[in-house]
């Protein structure tokens, strides 16, 4: 568009907001949900040219829609998602989140790019291109996260920098390599150096005192990984913004809300980081997270800021995140301000979806634009999955219900002949990591505690951030089962039993996304949780914690490829003590 039809668009702007025309859409007796002032004012919309050009009395609309004493408020915004971890192509997250009033996120693609590299961002951003959904993302800063494990693709300074012109791209994701930057390493530097003057987003759980001074000083704007009061504070009074997690897996909303107050609010956002597809096909998406944020003792207005006006404004969003004069016409027509029910959503004043049902053709992926990524692994063999027994004691990663964070627990190890066998009275039960990138055979062995098989294997190819295959299981056969159906599926998640696939979902693309639409994964994925629950998984999620296993970043205790980490030194420990 040219300066001069931008000045004549402009101008009909200017005219509608006047009343000298009529606005293109008027939502009118509407209550409309004020973020700046934190009122709720009965007021009509005006909309033109798809943004808002007034809010008040008096305007006429060449299409005229009576809310009928509904709330107006803005469309949501997310500020920390992985798209990857819905196991979504973005197009249909697309679809399914505009139902539940997000109309807008904020993405870092350190899943796929761990994977794929910058073919794998690409990817990404040309199959979010043009959607009736804002999808931004966030520069991956650590691709891999560690030197402890094996990724498929490594991105430096200069691969961030080809990156960093994209319009789409807000800033620098999550520096989870904060020991590197406490270090002072050149290479870690270097990239926040490059994003200097952008946002850069922080990741450091636990991290306090002098080592979170440094951080912060270093560049690091927010934190996503706090699920301590305490911590919080103290994050909140070094100047960061603290984006509370109510994902799936990790949940921080209850433990955090009694922080917030009407003086400090504007520093929070809420957020949910990895969300399952089973959770956004049968709870949502943010309108959840606003139930139980009031639920929490929020005031619902500062809870609607945390997913509107908050992270627009953090992220520098200047043209969303309120209903007001100047702003897209993003908006969520609420039925009250308690359930947050959503009945409709207008993304740059078309509406988009009405009552959970939307308004529009999705997109089609070009199934020959799709990447894959084979699954390398070596010919499996009977002595794969064994562990000789080095000593009485073993060194064992304790799953903690509803977070990413584990515990170290020293345990007694059962053994038959010198080899160690799954204990299913005291749940202690073998787990696995298999190099799936470069075919090096390579594999991290260690032991498991809050899973509750009693019998059988899981097996995944999504395991954070490195994303190489990880297998829980209690008989070695059925390890093996499971390891070669994720194998022969190029990726995917498999429960396996008495030498058979009991259930299985392919994830073809990166062997983290499928092709399939939400309703239809659902589907396959709940046929997966029954499979792992006739197997005794006690847990709610058990693919999802199983992917957080192998995560060298989120204390204490993980394994990778490489072997057994303890994250609070940063260094590898022997499996036997």
């Amino acid at each position: 568009m040219n300066g001069k039809n931008s000045i004549e668009l402009l101008q009909q702007r200017i005219q509608a907001a006047r009343r000298q025309i009529p606005c293109d859409l008027l939502l009118k007796k509407g209550r409309v949900v004020n973020v700046f002032s934190g009122e709720i004012l009965e007021q009509d919309v005006a909309v033109h040219q798809g943004v808002i050009v007034g809010v008040g009395q008096g305007y006429a609309g060449l299409e005229e829609v009576d809310i009928q004493g509904r709330f107006i408020a803005p469309g949501m915004i997310d500020g920390h998602m992985h798209v990857e971890s819905t196991m979504l192509l973005p197009s249909r997250l697309a679809a399914a989140l505009l139902a539940h009033g997000t109309t807008a996120i904020v993405s870092d693609p350190h899943e796929i790019a761990n994977v794929m590299g910058l073919d794998g961002i690409r990817f990404m951003l040309r199959e979010s291109d043009s959607l009736p959904l804002d999808l931004f993302f966030m520069a991956p800063s650590c691709v891999p996260a560690t030197a402890l494990e094996t990724s498929g693709a490594s991105l430096d300074q200069d691969a961030l920098a080809s990156l960093k012109g994209e319009p789409r791209i807000l800033g620098l994701a999550e520096m989870m390599n904060y020991p590197g930057v406490l270090r002072g390493d050149e290479t870690v530097l270097a990239k926040l150096e490059l994003f200097k003057g952008s946002v850069i987003d922080g990741h450091a759980p636990s991290l306090t005192g002098r080592d979170l001074q440094a951080y912060c000083a270093a560049g690091v704007q927010s934190d996503h990984e706090t699920s301590d009061l305490r911590e919080a504070e103290e994050k909140l009074r070094a100047g960061m913004v603290i984006l509370i997690r109510e994902g799936t897996s990790a949940k921080n909303l209850e433990a955090l809300a009694p922080l917030v107050n009407r003086r400090n609010s504007r520093r929070f956002c809420l957020v949910t980081d990895d969300l399952h597809p089973e959770d956004l096909l049968e709870k949502g998406h943010l309108d959840p997270v606003l139930r139980k944020a009031v639920h929490s003792g929020l005031d619902p207005l500062t809870a609607l800021q945390m997913v509107t006006l908050n992270p627009a404004e953090f992220f520098r969003l200047r043209d969303r995140g309120a209903v007001a004069p100047g702003y897209r016409a993003d908006l969520v027509v609420m039925e009250n301000l308690e359930t947050f029910a959503v009945r409709r959503v207008y993304k740059d004043g078309r509406l988009v979806a009405e009552d959970g049902t939307l308004c529009f053709a999705l997109k089609k992926s070009e199934e020959e634009s799709l990447p894959s990524w084979p699954v390398r692994i070596p010919p499996l063999r009977a002595e794969t999955f064994r562990i000789r027994k080095e000593s009485p004691k073993a060194r064992v990663i304790d799953v903690i219900p509803g977070q990413i964070l584990t515990r170290e627990r020293l345990e007694d190890v059962l053994s038959v002949d010198g080899w160690v066998v799954s204990d299913i009275h005291k749940d202690v039960l073998k787990l696995m990591v298999l190099e799936r990138h470069q075919g090096t055979g390579r594999i991290g062995r260690g032991l498991v505690h809050g899973f509750g098989l009693q019998k059988g294997a899981l097996a995944s190819s999504v395991a954070h951030d490195s994303h190489n295959l990880i297998a829980v299981g209690v008989e070695d056969l059925d390890l093996r089962t499971a390891v070669d159906e994720v194998r022969r599926l190029g990726g995917g998640l498999v429960a396996a039993e008495a030498g058979r696939v009991l259930a299985s979902v392919p994830l073809a693309i990166g062997g983290l996304m499928s092709k399939a639409p939400l309703e239809s994964l659902g589907h396959q994925l709940k046929a997966l949780s029954l499979a792992a629950k006739s197997l005794g998984c006690i847990l709610t999620e058990p693919f999802m914690a199983l992917s957080f296993l192998s995560l060298p970043v989120i204390p204490e205790l993980k394994l990778t490829d490489r072997g057994l980490v303890d994250v609070r030194t940063f260094h590898h420990v022997p499996l036997f003590v």
